[in-house]
């Protein structure tokens, strides 16, 4: 008998189905029977799901001979179900990967719940994800299992049947099936959760709801939403049966109201001439279940009286005032905020008048999100080694905290802003500033980049639209004929920015300051780093760094880390960091740690004793932390095409290279990550790109660009002479680390010693 028996109806579907069985299918938790039911759909469907099941013996197919709609293709599945728990998926919808583990997991760590509840996020067609607004509903803390009457606001989840796994002797005892009609779903999830004498909730997305351009039975129009009064009749008729359950009353009116109401208000839903009507029966469902006792927030009162007083046109009159009213607030807003850009223009003009402050210096990175990279090094390097200069951070509000005690800080878009970027002498930045900037006679604009470039750059994207879409060049050449010194990690480097940024500038090949920390750090703020994030003593930290990909509209994982802790065992933990666009997670759990948040990537790089990644620059830089680095280069052909790339990674990598999820898997099971020929491979690499980042890139670029000090400058420092910090793992004395099966294997992962 398998865990879970997951029930798809099926109709109309033909372009969604595939994707949506594969989702179950492709599952990692395997224990289960997939029951596809055709609801005499007119399309391919039916022949879909019996090419399925011929390559799948977990998929029964089942063909109703007329259609019975959505509820009665749910009981026809429920009917030949034999699961443990019931799972009801949509078949335009899909499953999360890994989410039925996480799901069997929970289960089984709540004592079998009648009901488990999860989350699920909606998928528009344009490729945007958004998670359920309520999540906060189902958080795990506190006791489980439990009652509703413990956690009342559980009924602020959507009530729908697919964001639930039932256990199957449960809903057969008490005989729920599914009504007829358009909102199916509401006379099935208020008895359920009323009913269960035990719930659990997961606090993970498992379910992507589609959110379908056309199609989709909540944007048709048609009278057929008026069958929302008979699926609250029998709601209320379940409440009238037992008496048991009367205290939910106050609670079910009030959802009902707001779900009235929700449908009249939503354009598309009711065909013109038929909303006077719909209003009539709201009112007389209104008055035969009111029932006083569930307080109505303020903002939904107007929705309320609405139903109950079917106050047709006065609704749509206060609605065209309050139109009216947001357009006049919104003109206002509109005007004053021109109002004010005008004003900072001015009072930029007039500071462009005024002296140059010789002892300013202004930094910022990554378009203003914080304190670090190579700015936030040169910042800490001029208040060491030119102290008469007095520094400032530009930040927004949301990242003012990362900004260390020092610099003055500034936000973006200030009258102080402006006041600084129009007097002060060093103007520092990773990318360009406000293109509003005027350049100063007097002025010194240090560009530091952010990396040594892999992917293709400046005018290069010229022949790469995919990457380069929206980019202005004129701009960008503008932007670039302010800068007087350029920073360059190596030569490699050095020769693209002078061919893809070709400028008047000076190009300082003096190591990147951001890397200076590797060769200071200690083995104490290893230690410490390691416990600020997390990491747990004695373990392997495997720091995972994707980059961008530019012909993905949607940036989703690439790799299932999860399923990579499991097959390599309880010493490796994945630090998570999410390229700075996207913001993350990656994913989250117990060995994976979601550090697409943390400020400082270079820290990061400490804690791990591992880098993998595909093609970002975190290479180059990681590289002079002389540590294991893996290469995964599954989608390398795409990326190059789209992108565009200096080099074949794969020829000249800085370690291990893996082509699939199962070679990752598999360079670290076998100890090939760390092997004499991946250190081989990452001594070339540091070679080549490491030649002058020793520690002291910083001191060089403030002593120069400064201090005036050309002459003197600090030797570099030779590759064979530098120490950097040792990774945790390999400052322990400990025997070989874990040798873990092969990803063909199925036995449990051990240690050996």
């Amino acid at each position: 008998m398998p865990r879970f028996s997951v029930i798809v109806p099926v109709y109309r579907v033909q372009a969604y189905l595939a994707e949506c069985l594969d989702s179950v299918l492709s599952q990692s938790y395997t224990d289960l029977e997939l029951i596809a039911v055709d609801d005499r759909s007119p399309d391919a469907c039916g022949a879909i799901l019996d090419e399925y099941a011929a390559r799948d013996a977990r998929v029964r197919p089942v063909h109703l001979p007329e259609n019975q709609g959505l509820g009665g293709a749910r009981n026809a599945g429920m009917e030949l179900a034999r699961g443990d728990y019931l799972v009801f998926l949509d078949s335009d919808d899909t499953l999360t990967p890994d989410a039925l583990r996480a799901v069997a997991d929970r289960i089984k760590a709540t004592g079998e719940p009648d009901v488990l509840v999860y989350d699920y996020a909606r998928t528009f067609w344009t490729g945007r994800a958004e998670r359920n607004k309520v999540a906060r509903y189902l958080a795990e803390d506190g006791p489980a299992p439990f009652r509703l009457a413990d956690r009342p606001d559980l009924l602020r989840v959507l009530m729908v049947a697919w964001n639930k796994a039932y256990r199957r002797e449960f809903v057969a005892e008490h005989g729920f099936a599914f009504p007829p009609g358009y909102y199916e779903d509401t006379p099935w999830t208020y008895p359920v959760l009323m009913t269960a004498g035990t719930i659990a909730t997961l606090d993970r997305v498992c379910v992507h709801y589609r959110q379908r351009r056309q199609g989709s039975i909540l944007t048709t129009t048609g009278r057929a939403h008026f069958d929302i009064f008979d699926q609250y009749d029998r709601v209320f008729a379940f409440l009238a049966e037992r008496p048991e359950l009367d205290r939910w009353r106050p609670v079910l009116f009030r959802r009902m109201t707001d779900h009235l109401s929700t449908v009249f208000t939503r354009r598309g839903r009711l065909p013109r001439g038929s909303r006077a009507d719909f209003l009539r029966r709201a009112r007389a469902h209104s008055r035969r279940y009111r029932a006083e006792g569930a307080p109505v927030r303020w903002r939904t009162r107007l929705r309320h009286g609405l139903v109950h007083h079917g106050l047709h046109r006065t609704y749509g009159a206060l609605q065209l005032t309050r139109s009216a009213g947001r357009r006049t607030v919104k003109a206002a807003v509109k005007s004053a905020r021109a109002l004010r850009s005008a004003l900072l223009q001015l009072h930029y003009r007039v500071q462009l008048r005024l002296p140059l402050r010789a002892d300013r210096a202004v930094f910022a990175a990554y378009w203003n999100r914080g304190h670090g990279c190579n700015p936030g090094a040169l910042e800490e390097a001029f208040r060491s080694h030119a102290p008469h200069i007095r520094t400032a951070w530009i930040a927004r509000p949301e990242h003012q905290d990362t900004v260390p005690p020092g610099p003055r800080r500034i936000r973006p878009g200030t009258f102080g802003y402006w006041t600084a970027l129009a007097r002060s002498k060093y103007l520092v930045n990773n990318v360009n500033f406000d293109r509003r900037l005027r350049k100063r006679p007097g002025q010194v604009f240090v560009q530091t980049q952010h990396g040594t470039p892999l992917k293709h750059m400046g005018l290069d994207l010229q022949e790469h639209p995919a990457a380069g879409a929206g980019m202005d060049f004129e701009e960008l050449l503008r932007g670039v004929d302010k800068w007087d010194y350029l920073l360059s990690a190596n030569r490699h480097t050095t020769s693209v920015w002078e061919r893809v940024y070709p400028g008047g500038y000076t190009t300082l090949e003096y190591g990147y300051p951001r890397n200076d920390v590797f060769q200071h750090a200690t083995s104490a703020d290893v230690t410490r780093i390691r416990e600020s994030l997390g990491v747990p003593e004695g373990s392997v930290a495997l720091l995972y760094a994707p980059t961008h990909r530019d012909y993905r509209r949607t940036q989703r994982p690439v790799l299932d880390l999860e399923r990579i802790v499991r097959r390599l065992g309880p010493r490796f933990v994945v630090l998570a960091r999410a390229h700075y666009w996207h913001g993350g997670p990656l994913a989250a759990g117990a060995r994976v740690i979601d550090v697409s948040g943390h400020p400082n990537v270079e820290s990061l790089c400490l804690a791990s004793d591992a880098l993998i990644t595909d093609y970002s620059s975190i290479m180059f830089d990681y590289a002079n932390l002389d540590r294991p680095i893996v290469v995964h280069t599954e989608d390398w052909d795409a990326y190059h095409a789209a992108r565009g790339t200096y080099f074949d990674l794969r020829s000249a990598p800085p370690g291990a290279v893996a082509r699939s999820e199962d070679e990752l898997i598999g360079i670290f099971a076998d100890g090939h990550w760390q092997g004499s020929r991946s250190a081989q491979l990452r001594a070339a690499f540091r070679e080549r790109f490491c030649r002058y980042d020793d520690g002291h890139a910083a001191e060089r670029v403030v002593r120069h660009v400064v201090l005036g000090e050309t002459p003197g400058l600090p030797e570099v420092v030779p590759l064979a002479e530098r120490h950097p910090v040792p990774s945790a793992a390999s400052a322990r004395a400990h025997p070989p680390l874990a040798t873990v099966p092969q990803p063909s294997g199925h036995p449990p992962v051990t240690e050996t010693h």
